[in-house]
């Protein structure tokens, strides 16, 4: 019974990769061909998302606890770029003089 589960388990992980991956690769022929630029930042964030899904995943699969930390720091960085390229989009500015 127990291999029956961690085979599905393997199975779950390596559809979430390549479902993950493929997601991130239609974001990126968004954020080359968008009609605006608020549609590139949206796609930038939606890859910057997705990244932080496939290095989590990956740790999951490999057992490595490493990713796990590179995850979180990819998710503040994209949490911070989203909000200075939001902010530069609407104000025209990112740090007020």
């Amino acid at each position: 019974m127990a291999s029956e589960t961690l085979w599905f388990l393997e199975l779950a992980l390596n559809a979430g990769l390549v479902l993950a991956c493929s997601v991130t690769l239609l974001a990126g022929y968004r954020v080359i061909k968008g009609p605006t630029t608020p549609d590139r930042v949206v796609a930038l964030d939606t890859i910057g998302t997705n990244v932080v899904a496939i290095a989590i995943l990956y740790a999951l699969v490999t057992d490595t606890g490493l990713f796990i930390t590179v995850s979180l720091v990819l998710t503040i960085i994209g949490f911070i770029s989203t909000i200075a390229v939001a902010r530069f989009v609407t104000e025209g500015d990112i740090i007020e003089p």
